[in-house]
């Protein structure tokens, strides 16, 4: 008799035994998020402020509008610094691109007698094509994008201040004679609706007029309205959002910041999701300059000073990596939301503004380390 051999049975697998199959926590999946630091940190510095200085108008629609334009305005380069981050690549010419497309749009508005539409596309048009140099010589190269957005922000300065004297004699342009910017600014309807003025003030009206919101005598809200700074940033904020989170070239921006070889072989063009990124930092610090040229009704070659530190600052604080490949657009814009509120806020308070760059610094390293233990700590599945 042939003797009968025990039958083999595959393995039982269980939750307990194969990772793939365990539940992530909600708890885990939030600390994964790579904007939890961030929010973490609006949410320390709204509570801070809020004890130490709400009972001075902070909060109250002014308040709110006051350092909401302010985290606007940094909030824009913010988007375009997380995307670039995640790339893996820096541009540390944003502050000098914000000076340079200001002079652009104001020197042909004001001394070649160019309608504003037509110089405030020639503004985009000059720092895209800049901003498509960028990429184009980073990836051409291979040089350090640390190295080759360094020489640009020399350059860019440099021309700015050179070619506002040549051109004009002057390095602050607000008019030429009878023509005025800001006149020549309200006059134009297609860029006094875009990027000057206020959205919402019907709004703002009616809830004063209930009495929800402070009034003028007239009955009018204090508060104007929304500026259109707050509009751009809200509506870049979550087109960045969606283009990281939803489409493909989202997920080619995330491989090409994680591992720029393995996302070349397989197909990924490398090359140009990095040029198309410096345009679009370009593109935000263009904006930038036009809603700062058409608020304040001039324009001035020194403008944008350490703009770019400040976005990168936004970013990493944002959940963004120094590395690539990881980082959120909503973690940005908390980042310049947190710029925006302690800016603003110091002043509502008895603290010293010279402490606000130190808070800043302080966040920043704050941000790293806590990031780096939260990434440590879920990669071992210790959350």
């Amino acid at each position: 008799m042939s003797a009968t051999l025990p039958q083999a049975h595959p393995p039982t697998v269980t939750p307990a035994s194969d990772e793939r199959l365990r539940r992530i926590s909600p708890l885990r999946k939030l600390l994964a998020r790579p904007e939890f630091g961030a929010l973490s940190g609006a949410i320390l510095v709204f509570v801070l402020f809020g004890f130490g200085a709400g009972g001075s108008g902070m909060f109250s629609a002014e308040g709110v509008i006051n350092w909401g334009t302010v985290a606007a305005f940094l909030g824009i380069l913010a988007v375009g610094a997380a995307l670039l981050m995640i790339a893996g690549e820096f541009d540390l010419s944003i502050g000098s691109m914000i000076g340079f497309a200001g002079m652009m749009l104001a020197i042909p508005a004001l001394y070649w007698g160019w309608p504003v539409w037509l110089s405030v596309l020639f503004a985009f048009g000059c720092a895209m094509a800049l901003g498509w140099v960028n990429g184009w010589l980073v990836v051409r190269t291979g040089l350090p994008s640390f190295i080759v957005t360094l020489a640009f922000y020399f350059v860019l300065r440099g021309l700015s201040l050179a070619l506002s004297v040549i051109l004009t004699g002057k390095t602050i342009l607000s008019t030429n004679g009878d023509a005025v910017l800001r006149d020549l600014i309200v006059a134009d309807p297609l860029v006094q609706a875009l990027f000057q003025g206020h959205v919402l003030t019907g709004l703002f009206d009616t809830l004063a007029a209930a009495g929800w919101m402070a009034a003028r005598d007239d009955g009018r809200a204090l508060a104007i309205g929304v500026p259109k700074v707050m509009a751009w940033w809200f509506a870049l904020t979550a087109a960045g959002a969606f283009l990281l989170a939803r489409t493909r070239f989202g997920n080619w921006i995330l491989a090409v910041g994680g591992d720029p070889v393995a996302a070349k072989n397989v197909g990924i063009p490398v090359a140009r999701v990095k040029i198309a990124l410096f345009v679009l930092m370009a593109f935000c610090a263009t904006l930038f300059a036009v809603l700062q040229v058409a608020d304040a009704g001039s324009a001035a070659a020194d403008r944008g000073l350490q703009k770019e530190f400040e976005a990168i600052i936004a970013a990493v604080i944002g959940g963004c990596l120094l590395t690539g490949g990881y980082g959120s657009v909503m973690g940005a814009a908390l980042g310049a939301l947190i710029f925006g509120v302690v800016q603003i806020g110091i002043g509502y308070t008895s603290i010293d503004n010279n402490w606000y760059r130190v808070f800043l610094g302080g966040m920043l390293l704050a941000a790293v380390l806590f990031n780096n233990y939260i990434r440590r700590r879920v990669a071992l599945g210790r959350v």
